[in-house]
Parts: structure tokens; C-alpha cells; sequence
């Protein structure tokens, strides 16, 4: 089928790249440092790790051991070699797994991580999935994507209406981060560069994959997807970007039952 090779395509262009949304380590150890102190050895779940260059991130950050999950065992091989070349695949496991059902444990892990990949499930709805996994006085750090101010273009507005119709302002997913039974603690918005991190190894990619697959109909759409969501952060990124959002379980929350 035409979107199944689409699909297939699209990985293979995604596949090798350190990074799987806007981020960077400055900004993985920014958010970590707003954390209140963790064990000396804390049990920390990176979910929809991606490649995870902050799943080495974390390692380096923390005394304990990483779990990093994800649904692609492309990414996941790609981590585990990563983590060998940098001394670190005792610190750390690779887990195939989905973010919408995982299969750990109640009380698990002190610090549950998810950068860029959240809205997979959906914000509020997987701040209230991976609760549980938390033990006590357990924290939370993930990033978002968000309506930075309103007013939004019509061009703009439809590609994250298809794309993610759920997206939010900051106000709102405050408000959600305290719904599901967490106290925020502090958040601050990625800055430009931080999506030209991601953006930039696969715009170089692009004519050595325009090539291969120049007789293939698929590469076209997959290409200019690509460059279609590149052109609208250039023209718009005022309107929208990634916040991220740390948080530590509230003791005694009202959990508000989701309509």
C-alpha cells in the first residue's frame, strides 16, 4: 500500500538522526536542574526515547539508571550503540515498548522523562497514564508543543489542526499538569535553535534521499511534508513551539475526572 511505503520511507529518512523533536542537551540539563533532589540513584523512565541522545543525557546527569522506551527498534538499536561508544550501556536499557500502554511496575521510577513525544497520546491524557509509575515524591519532566500567542495564520492553523488538533496554550496545560495530580514546579519555552537541531540533519538528507528514490511516487509526499513543516516553523515559529514543563507529584491531589 501507498502509506504503508510512505511510512516505511519516512523512517528510513528519520532513522540515524540524534534527534526525534526540538530539544538539545543544554535543554535536557536545564529542565533537570529544576528538579527538587532526586535518590542518589534514581530509577528514571525516558519515554518515546527516540534515538535518545537525552536518554545519554540523563545518564550523565544522574548517579542512577536510565530505562528509555520506544516503539521503533531502529531507535533502539541506534541508542544502545550510542551507549556503548560512550562507556554508558551499563547506566542504561533499551526498551521496545508503547507509551500509550507500558507494562512497569506501580511506584517504579523517581523521574519520569518525555521530551517531544507526549502528544502522541495526548497531554493531559498521558500525565494521568504514567502517574502510577511514580513512587513517592517522584517527578516529572516533559516538553510540549504549544500555542505560544493567538492569532494564528490560517496556514499554520490548519497543519497543527491535522497534525495535532489538541494543542494548547501554556495557561491551559498548567492547568492540566494540576488536573492530573501534580504540583509544577517550573517551565520555560525552547528557543529557535532548538528546533534547528532536529530540522537541520534531515534537510541535509533530503537530495541524497531525493536521489535514491527518484523513481519511487512516495518520496515526493514524504519530501515535501518534510519541507512543508520546515518552511511553516521558518514563517511562524512566533506563534508556536515546545515548553518544557517539570513537576513533582502532589501528596494529596484532587484528581479531576476527565469528561
Amino acid at each position: 500500500m501507498a502509506e504503508d511505503r510512505a511510512w516505511e520511507l519516512f523512517l528510513e529518512l528519520h532513522s540515524g538522526n540524534p534527534r526525534e523533536g526540538p530539544g538539545g542537551p543544554a535543554f535536557t540539563e536545564r529542565a533537570f536542574r529544576m528538579l527538587p533532589p532526586l535518590p542518589d540513584e534514581p530509577r528514571v523512565l525516558d519515554i518515546g526515547c527516540g534515538p535518545g541522545m537525552q536518554s545519554l543525557d540523563l545518564c550523565r546527569l544522574t548517579g542512577g539508571h536510565i530505562t528509555a522506551v520506544d516503539k521503533f527498534p531502529q531507535f533502539l538499536e541506534q541508542l544502545r550503540n550510542s551507549a556503548r561508544k560512550s562507556g554508558l550501556e551499563n547506566k542504561l536499557s533499551a526498551v521496545q515498548g508503547d507509551m500509550a500502554a507500558l507494562d512497569f511496575p506501580k511506584k517504579t521510577f523517581d523521574l519520569l522523562w518525555a521530551e517531544a513525544c507526549i502528544y502522541i497520546v495526548g497531554f493531559e491524557k498521558g500525565l494521568r497514564l504514567w502517574r502510577p509509575l511514580l513512587a513517592e515524591d517522584g517527578c516529572l519532566a516533559v516538553s510540549e508543543a504549544v500555542w505560544l500567542k493567538g492569532g494564528a495564520p490560517r496556514e499554520v492553523r490548519d497543519f497543527w489542526d491535522q497534525g495535532y488538533p489538541a494543542m494548547q496554550d501554556d495557561e491551559a496545560n498548567l492547568a492540566a499538569i494540576t488536573r492530573a495530580g501534580y504540583r509544577p514546579l517550573g517551565h520555560f519555552t525552547l528557543p529557535e535553535s532548538a528546533w534547528w537541531e532536529y530540522y537541520e540533519p534531515i534537510k541535509a538528507k533530503l537530495p541524497a534521499f531525493r536521489q535514491k528514490y527518484r523513481d519511487v511516487p512516495e518520496v515526493a509526499e514524504v519530501i515535501a511534508e518534510e519541507e512543508r513543516e520546515m518552511e511553516l516553523y521558518r514563517k511562524y515559529s512566533e506563534y508556536y513551539g515546545y515548553i518544557f514543563y517539570t513537576a513533582c507529584l502532589e501528596q494529596n491531589p484532587t484528581i479531576l475526572i476527565e469528561h
